[in-house]
């Protein structure tokens, strides 16, 4: 009989136990992902950088596994708006490796809708697409009530920009609805007037939308992601009616709000230059375009620059943080096993393992880095084609990222070729005719035809020198 009892009280112990650590175990995930939601809404890169370190921290110390791999995609969503995507991937692995051996749906589904999120900023749309889905039929599995509102909002807003941009707008329009529901902060608004809306140049509509969403975010009176979102889209729209006075106000203050948030939202600013470039071009201050076109280059060099060395710094810091705790874990593990088979050499042949194991994963992430940059390259190439077919301000500067070594070899050859003549060499460098070169330029045939003329001369290209062939051999 006093058997019997113990078990049962054993029993209703390890019952107990197991309730009490799922309960702690849903608290830290609602905690951590609504906090991370609030600083990266408010641009509060400090905020959100401390809050995933203390809580990967918390993680390891009560052996939450998925808390780490929640903190490691918190860190990846971040490095997305930065545009720092090699970053994102290695973190994403490291949340997918976690991932792999866990049972929690709602955090599958978070894993799912953020990796989304990273192929379509890599211009992957069915695989953005394809993860959404996966994120869609997770959540719906999962069973932490409190976090899955806050989480179908992304899911459906997200799946909505996803169908707007391959132009399914009935379909974009039930998804933003259905996102609408669940958001009080006018986002969604914003994002219907600008990716149905706009793109349907549907005047009226758009300027419902966008005007709820720009009205939202001045009654908040917040200076965050919302209120630079709704105050750039609103000025697009005022720029593309001709409503030029209104236009500059609301990108001015977009451009206030991006000062503040910048350290989360960098992509913003080169985008509000462009547009403020735009807006005294066809206002006709060349002095003020050429200003904002400066600014927007060195916002897309200098600042991004400085920004991600900084963010790069934080990161490093994260994941060799992250790893010494591992290590410190290990280490642990490896004096248990020691004492408890008091025989040294087990506990070198555990070792050489995990040393094996460490060897061929390090292996696997060099090899993977490598199809990455590739695949990075490729899509860069692709980009600075289609700015080329644009005649984009931006083709040259985008160009010389993937060319690196090219411009210098021209310049070292005739320091005094001019900006429109290396944009020349940069298109016979991907091989555009001159047909193509004539139609993107809007100039006559012969006039390119006089170009490479010039250009033979400047950079003492003989007559039976094939240009492209010269162009090359150049790197």
């Amino acid at each position: 009989m006093t058997r019997i009892f113990l078990v049962v009280l054993f029993i209703i112990l390890v019952s107990c136990h197991s309730h009490s650590k799922k309960e702690a175990e849903q608290k830290f995930d609602v905690s951590l992902l609504r906090q991370n939601e609030k600083f990266r809404i408010a641009g509060e890169y400090d905020s959100l950088i401390n809050l995933n370190k203390r809580y990967y921290k918390q993680a390891d110390r009560i052996n939450y596994a998925d808390g780490k791999a929640l903190c490691y995609i918190n860190l990846a969503e971040l490095n997305i708006s930065l545009e720092n995507f090699q970053k994102s991937q290695i973190l994403f692995d490291n949340a997918k490796k976690i991932l792999d051996n866990s049972e929690d749906d709602i955090h599958k589904a978070r894993f799912y809708n953020v990796y989304g999120h990273f192929n379509q900023k890599l211009r992957r749309a069915e695989k953005a697409l394809q993860y959404n889905n996966e994120a869609m039929n997770s959540i719906q599995k999962g069973d932490t009530l409190e976090l899955k509102n806050d989480l179908l909002f992304s899911i459906y807003f997200r799946q909505a920009i996803y169908l707007a941009e391959e132009k399914k707008y009935e379909q974009a329009l039930e998804y933003f609805h259905k996102a609408k529901k669940l958001d009080g902060t006018g986002l969604t608004d914003c994002a219907i007037g600008d990716y149905v809306y706009m793109r349907k140049k549907n005047k009226d509509s758009a300027y419902k939308y966008v005007t709820v969403a720009y009205n939202k975010a001045n009654l908040r009176r917040k200076e965050d992601g919302v209120a630079l979102c709704a105050n750039t889209i609103m000025g697009e729209y005022y720029l593309t009616y001709k409503e030029y006075d209104k236009a500059e106000e609301a990108l001015k203050n977009a451009l206030k709000i991006n000062e503040k948030t910048k350290r989360i939202y960098a992509y913003y600013g080169k985008y509000i230059y462009n547009d403020l470039r735009v807006l005294y071009e066809r206002t006709g201050d060349k002095e003020k375009a050429y200003l904002y076109l400066k600014a927007y280059t060195d916002a897309y060099y200098k600042t991004n620059t400085s920004l991600l060395a900084t963010i790069n710094q934080d990161m490093e810091a994260f994941i060799t943080g992250a790893q010494k705790d591992t290590e410190q874990h290990k280490s642990k593990i490896y004096w248990i096993i020691l004492l408890s088979l008091a025989g040294l050499s087990l506990l070198v042949l555990y070792a050489w393992s995990i040393i094996r194991t460490l060897g061929k994963r390090k292996e696997d992430l060099t090899i993977e880095a490598e199809n990455l940059k590739i695949r990075m390259n490729d899509n860069k190439q692709e980009e600075i084609i289609e700015l080329g077919k644009k005649n984009d301000p931006e083709f040259l500067d985008r160009f010389k990222e993937v060319y690196p070594e090219f411009i210098d070899q021209l310049l070292s050859i005739n320091p005094g070729l001019e900006s429109s003549e290396l944009v020349f060499c940069a298109m016979l460098k991907l091989h555009f005719t001159s047909k193509e070169i004539a139609n993107y330029t809007l100039v006559q045939h012969r006039s390119v035809q006089q170009k490479k003329y010039r250009i033979r001369k400047k950079l003492n290209i003989p007559s039976e020198t094939d240009i492209y062939l010269f162009f090359d051999t150049l790197k």
